[in-house]
C-alpha cells in the first residue's frame, strides 16, 4: 500500500474524492501521497504523489458528470467555451503553481481525474493537450490494478529536494516550522532558495496527522474515547506537533472545546505564545493551563481555595512526623517523603488497597509491616495539615476529585485534550482528566520524553490507566541540538544510571544529528562568582547583538535564580532578565529553575549551580537506597537541562569538577 497522509481523511469527502484517495491508498508503497488538509487554504488540487525516486505528480479531482462531458463534447464543435470540461480544475492548478514562485523553467506535471465520467467519453471531451496543460484520466484509472498507468502518468525525470520542499510548503502548510520557532541553523543552500522556514520531517507529519478523525455526534467509538501518545526523545519536536496537531483539528471542528496542559508555568506561557505565532489569535473555546492551574480555575466557591504549603514548610512537616513515627526503622525520611508523594499520585486509596497495591518501580521495597507503619505516619500527616489549617499541593486533584463525586453537573466536558510533558502526569491527574472526556467521541493526545518524569522510573502508561499499545508513536530523530550536545547528555545519563537497559529508554538517532562544539566548562571558586560570571557572560553576548530570548539560563535553586536576574538586570538594565514562569515570552534573557526548565529550548544555555546537586548526593546522612533515588533524579533533571541547547550548552561550576564530568568534556 501507498504512504497516505493522513491515513483516513479527517472529514467526509464528496464520493468522487474519496474514490481517488482509495484507489491511490492501494499503490504501491512506492508511492507517498499527500492529501491536501489545511481548511484555511482554498482552491487547492487535493493530492500530491511523490515516488520513491523523486517524480511528482499534482493531482485535481473534478466533481463533473457525465452529462456535462456530452455538453463540453457539443460545445468543442462549435468552438464555445463556455461549458468547457475541466476549465475549473486547469484554472486552480495554475494559479497554484504560480503561486508557489518555482524558478523559470521548472515544470511540475499535473492530472485531473474524472471519477464520474468513463476515459473515452472525457479525452472525447477535449481538444489537443496544450504544453502546461494538465493531463486528463477517466474513472477506469481507479479500478484495482492500475498501478502501471499511474506510473505513465508522472514524469520521467525527478525533481530537485529544492522543488519538492518548495511544492510541499505550498501544499502542506499546515507543518511549516517558522524560522523563528526553532533554534536550527539555516543551511546556505535553502537561504539562496528562499527557504527560510522548515518542514515537519515525515515522521513527525504522521504524528500530527494520525487519527484526525472526530466521529458525528450520533456514532460513537469501541472505546470511551481515543488514544494518541507520542514518545520522544529531546528536541524530536514533541510540542511543535501538539501544536500542530491543535492547530489543525481546531480548523476542522473550529466549534469543538479543546484543553491543553503542561505541569508548569513557563512552558504554557511558551505553548500559547506560539499558537499564537502560528494562528494569528487564540479561540476561547481552546484553554490553557497547568494541571494545577486548571484545578484552581475549577475549584468551587465553596470550599475557599487555600494556598497550599511551600517546600520547606512540607519537608519540614514531613520530617517532624518522620521523627514522632519512623525513625526506629529502615524507612528514611527522605524515603518517607517520596512515599507520600507516590501515595497522593494514585486514585484514592484506603489502608487496605495501599497494604497490597503494587509498587513496583518505586525504587525501594516494603515488607507487610512496614506498610502499616508507613500508612499510620501518613495519616498523622494528613492529620497535622487538617487541624493547622493547611493544604498540600498534591491533595488539590484530590479535593476536585472529590467535588466531582459530589456534583457530577460542574465537570467540565472536552473533545480534545492535549497534554505536553505527559511523563510528569500523575495517574490521579490523568483518571481525573479521562472523566472530563466527552463519552465515546473524544480524543487524549500525549507527548512525552522516556527519559524523564515517572517514564524513567520504570513505570508505564499502564499504570497510568492507559492501554499505550498500538496507539503509540516513537520519534528518535532530534532536530533541536547538536551531536556534541546529544552525545555528552545520552552518556552523561548512561554512566550515571548503568542499570538502566535500552530499552527503558528512547535512544537518540545521533547520527543523523548536524556537527557542532563541545559543551564548555567554566571553573569558578565561589558561589558569588558564579553569579558574577555568568551575568558577564550574558551581558557580552547582549552587546554583540545575540537577541536576549535566545539566551536560557538554568539554576539548580531558585535563591539563585533571583541573584542571576539581579545581576544581570545590574549590568544590563531593569528586566533584561526575566523568570519566564512570571511572565509570558519575550525579548528578554530567561532564567529559571532547573525544573522550570522542561519543555523549554535556546540556541545557548547555561546551567549553573549544579554544585549543590553533586554535593547533596554525597551526603553522609544519606542512606544508599536514598542516594540511588537522588542521584537518579538529578540525572534526569541535568539531562533535561542539556538538551535544551540547540546549538551553545554551558557549565559553571564552583570547586573541582567531579571526575566523570571531566572525563565527558574533556578537561582536567
Amino acid at each position: 500500500m501507498a504512504h497516505i497522509l493522513p491515513e483516513n481523511p479527517p472529514q467526509a469527502l464528496p464520493t468522487g474524492v474519496l474514490r481517488v484517495f482509495k484507489a491511490l491508498k492501494a499503490l504501491p508503497d512506492r508511492y507517498f501521497v499527500w492529501h491536501h488538509l489545511a481548511p484555511w487554504q482554498v482552491d487547492t488540487p487535493d493530492f500530491l504523489i511523490i515516488t520513491d525516486d523523486g517524480r511528482m505528480l499534482l493531482v485535481i479531482v473534478s466533481l463533473s458528470a457525465a452529462t456535462q462531458a456530452s455538453l463540453a463534447a457539443q460545445m468543442l464543435l462549435i468552438d464555445d467555451e463556455r461549458s468547457r470540461l475541466g476549465q475549473a480544475e486547469q484554472t486552480v492548478l495554475q494559479r497554484f503553481l504560480q503561486s508557489a514562485q518555482l524558478p523559470d523553467g521548472i515544470a511540475i506535471e499535473t492530472l485531473v481525474v474524472f471519477p464520474n465520467i468513463p476515459d473515452k467519453q472525457v479525452q472525447a471531451s477535449r481538444l489537443a493537450r496544450q504544453v502546461g496543460e494538465p493531463q486528463w484520466v477517466g474513472r477506469e484509472l481507479l479500478q484495482p490494478d492500475q498501478a502501471t498507468r499511474w506510473e505513465h502518468l508522472f514524469p520521467a525525470e525527478p525533481a530537485s529536494s529544492i522543488t519538492i520542499e518548495k511544492i510541499r510548503h505550498h501544499f502542506t502548510p499546515e507543518i511549516i516550522v517558522p524560522g523563528g520557532m526553532t533554534v536550527r541553523p539555516l543551511s546556505p543552500q535553502r537561504v539562496n532558495a528562499g527557504l527560510t522556514d522548515y518542514l515537519l520531517d515525515y515522521n513527525q507529519e504522521i504524528a500530527v496527522k494520525n487519527d484526525l478523525v472526530l466521529n458525528p455526534e450520533d456514532q460513537g467509538l469501541d472505546a470511551d474515547f481515543r488514544l494518541n501518545i507520542i514518545n520522544g526523545v529531546a528536541g524530536s519536536g514533541k510540542t511543535l506537533i501538539l501544536l500542530y496537531r491543535l492547530r489543525l483539528l481546531f480548523h476542522l471542528y473550529p466549534d469543538r472545546h479543546f484543553l491543553v496542559l503542561t505541569h508548569n508555568r513557563p512552558l504554557i506561557h511558551d505553548l500559547q505564545s506560539r499558537f499564537a505565532a502560528l494562528n494569528k489569535q487564540i479561540p476561547k473555546n481552546i484553554e490553557w493551563y497547568t494541571f494545577n492551574g486548571w484545578c484552581y480555575n475549577h475549584w468551587p466557591k465553596i470550599p475557599i481555595w487555600r494556598q497550599p504549603l511551600s517546600i520547606g514548610q512540607r519537608k519540614q512537616i514531613i520530617h517532624q512526623v518522620w521523627v514522632d513515627s519512623l525513625e526506629d526503622t529502615s524507612i528514611t525520611s527522605s524515603k518517607f517523603l517520596s512515599e507520600i508523594d507516590w501515595i497522593k499520585d494514585q486514585l484514592p486509596l484506603s489502608e487496605e488497597d495501599y497494604l497490597t497495591v503494587d509498587r513496583r518501580g518505586r525504587g525501594f521495597g516494603l515488607s507487610m509491616e512496614q506498610r502499616a507503619r508507613l500508612w499510620s505516619a501518613y495519616q498523622s500527616y494528613q492529620n497535622h495539615l487538617q487541624q493547622a489549617g493547611l493544604v498540600d499541593w498534591a491533595d488539590i486533584p484530590h479535593y476536585v476529585w472529590q467535588f466531582f463525586d459530589e456534583d457530577p453537573s460542574i465537570i467540565p466536558q472536552y473533545d480534545f485534550i492535549l497534554i505536553d510533558e505527559a511523563q510528569f502526569f500523575a495517574p490521579l491527574w490523568i483518571s481525573l482528566l479521562q472523566r472530563t472526556l466527552k463519552p465515546q467521541n473524544s480524543h487524549l493526545f500525549l507527548v512525552a520524553d522516556p527519559t524523564q518524569g515517572f517514564l524513567g522510573r520504570r513505570s508505564t502508561w499502564k499504570s497510568l490507566g492507559l492501554e499505550a499499545r498500538g496507539r503509540t508513536h516513537l520519534l528518535r530523530q532530534s532536530y533541536r541540538t547538536t551531536r556534541e550536545i546529544m552525545q555528552f547528555a545520552t552518556l552523561f545519563y548512561r554512566q550515571r544510571l548503568p542499570e538502566e537497559k535500552d530499552e527503558d529508554i528512547l535512544t537518540p538517532d545521533i547520527l543523523k544529528m548536524p556537527a557542532g562544539t563541545l559543551p564548555q566548562v567554566i571553573p569558578l571558586s565561589s558561589a558569588q562568582d558564579e553569579i558574577a560570571r555568568v551575568a558577564n557572560e550574558v551581558a557580552e553576548f547582549v552587546r554583540q547583538g545575540f537577541p536576549r530570548q535566545h539566551l536560557l539560563v538554568l539554576h539548580a535553586n531558585a535563591n539563585g535564580v533571583k541573584n542571576l536576574i539581579s545581576a544581570i538586570d545590574t549590568r544590563l538594565g531593569k528586566n533584561v532578565a526575566l523568570d519566564p514562569k512570571v511572565t509570558f515570552p519575550g525579548d528578554y534573557v530567561r532564567v529559571t529553575t532547573l525544573n522550570a526548565g522542561a519543555g523549554l529550548e535556546s540556541p545557548v544555555v547555561f546551567l549553573v549551580g549544579l554544585r549543590a546537586l553533586f554535593e547533596e548526593e554525597q551526603s553522609l546522612r544519606l542512606s544508599d537506597d536514598d542516594r540511588e533515588m537522588l542521584i537518579r533524579d538529578n540525572t534526569r533533571k541535568i539531562y533535561m537541562a542539556c538538551t535544551r541547547a540547540g546549538q551553545r550548552l554551558v557549565f559553571t561550576y564552583v570547586g573541582t569538577l567531579p571526575a566523570n564530568l571531566q572525563k565527558l568534556l574533556g578537561v582536567g
